[in-house]
């Protein structure tokens, strides 16, 4: 099937013409048609399957031709990196028409964003959090809503964002057409979408736990604290290139970012405590081939898309068999090839078994020649336990300054040797204090003084 065979408008078509694009994937060519019919849209297929081009297509093509001034649909996604590379792919797919979007995330500045919304900007892609401080500000109309999207449903369920996605759904019209599009659909997702769709066309290409066929994965069992020596030989003998290095938490990717740096590798982090400028920043450098290495946390394991990323490492092997599949996924899309390793010490073994069972094959295991498996290392982080002893020397040692000033401070008696903040004030003057040129005053303190 060809995307002209979808009855879209020229104008989108000539766009896809443009990105090279010759024939919809499997999830497109399933959802344009029911798109377009107005029906609603149960989408789950793995990342990577062109699922964001089976919304945003269709939905572009509604608008193409019809009066601007009102927000016809409004994408809700889970993070500000996922919002801004939806803007991207439709200003790509809506370059030659007159349909114009705005992207609603925090981390910036909010007049812009407010001004877009008063405009009534065609499509809103958002994320729940902003956008419902925009409409608590009586910012934004939804009235002439014909389009909903939640994309990436399941990540925004696991980051707890359902309370949110509830009140948004409070400003938007009871009839509307609902697209509903998740890599995996956990027994929440279903219940969720019970409530959401009605007769929604139901398009499940693969089982969530697949990965694709063009990447080749592999486990380096290593100990945990010569993980850091392996990726810098890896990369300095040419294995890997460019690579996205998932760990398991901020303070790791921090600590990984720098272990780099410091061994003469250029590397950049993004996660949910850096700044919105950073984070785009860490992601434009890493997408133009400037950085060789990015290392993130998972808020870049959905919807990210770095064309022809060669590998992906997981540092930490993943606690969901999910997420695995989500970060893998960032290499070998759009039918490209790629790479993705998993660095896993001998206390993530059972992991790398959930991993292996969901997948429903063995991961091949990988040695690096001429490495020294044997060696001290250097740990990447301190121990929790040598963490909680040291914070407790520190204010142990707090309490014993502390202590000794106190005994050291001399002990003051008598109002003469008071300090000022000592002494008794009495209307505005220390008690005891003379008027000039008369007693004493009597009595201040009751109010007995001149008025």
């Amino acid at each position: 099937m060809s995307f002209a065979e979808l009855n879209l408008n020229p104008a989108v078509l000539r766009a896809v013409a443009d990105l090279g694009f010759e024939r919809p994937t499997a999830v497109q060519a399933d959802a344009i048609p029911a798109v377009l019919a107005g029906r609603d849209v149960l989408g789950c297929a793995r990342t990577g399957s062109g699922k964001t081009g089976a919304f945003l297509l269709p939905i572009i093509n509604a608008i193409a031709d019809r009066p601007r001034g009102v927000t016809r649909a409004l994408v809700l996604v889970p993070t500000r990196e996922l919002a801004a590379q939806v803007l991207q792919d439709f200003r790509d797919f809506a370059r030659h028409t007159a349909v114009r979007a705005a992207a609603i995330y925090g981390g910036v500045a909010p007049g812009p964003q407010a001004d877009a919304l008063r405009r009534g900007t065609d499509v809103v892609v958002a994320t729940p959090g902003r956008l419902l401080d925009h409409l608590r500000n009586g910012v934004g109309r939804f009235d002439a809503l014909e389009t909903l999207v939640l994309d990436e449903a399941d990540r925004m369920l696991d980051m707890g964002f359902l309370p949110d996605i509830r009140r948004v759904l409070q400003h938007l019209p009871a009839r509307r057409q609902t697209l509903f599009f998740s890599a995996t659909m956990p027994p929440a997702i279903r219940a969720l979408t019970r409530e959401l769709l009605t007769s929604p066309v139901t398009i499940e290409r693969e089982p969530p736990s697949t990965t694709p066929s063009a990447i080749e994965q592999a486990i380096y069992p290593v100990a945990e604290n010569l993980k850091a020596d392996l990726l810098v030989e890896l990369l300095r003998r040419g294995d890997i290139r460019q690579a996205l290095v998932f760990t398991r938490t901020k303070h790791r990717a921090n600590r990984l970012a720098d272990r780099l740096a410091a061994e003469g590798i250029r590397a950049a982090r993004i996660h949910g405590n850096r700044s919105q400028g950073q984070r785009t920043q860490a992601l434009d450098d890493f997408k133009a081939g400037r950085l060789p290495v990015l290392v993130a946390t998972d808020i870049v394991a959905r919807g990210i898309d770095v064309e022809a990323l060669e590998h992906v490492v997981n540092f930490d092997v993943p606690v969901a068999a999910e997420d695995y599949v989500h970060r893998v996924g960032r290499t070998g899309r759009a039918g490209a090839t790629g790479e993705a390793f998993t660095l896993a010490s001998p206390g993530e073994r059972q992991l790398v078994h959930a991993i292996e069972r969901a997948l429903g094959r063995k991961l091949p295991r990988r040695t690096l020649a001429d490495f020294d498996y044997n060696a001290a290392g250097r740990a990447l982080e301190v121990p929790l336990a040598q963490r909680i002893a040291e914070i407790r020397r520190r204010k142990a040692e707090d309490r014993a300054r502390a202590e000794a000033r106190r005994q050291r401070r001399p002990a003051f008696a008598g109002s003469a040797a008071a300090s000022p903040a000592q002494r008794t004030f009495d209307g505005g003057r220390p008690a005891g204090r003379r008027r000039r040129g008369g007693r004493p005053r009597v009595g201040a303190a009751a109010g007995h003084g001149r008025s």
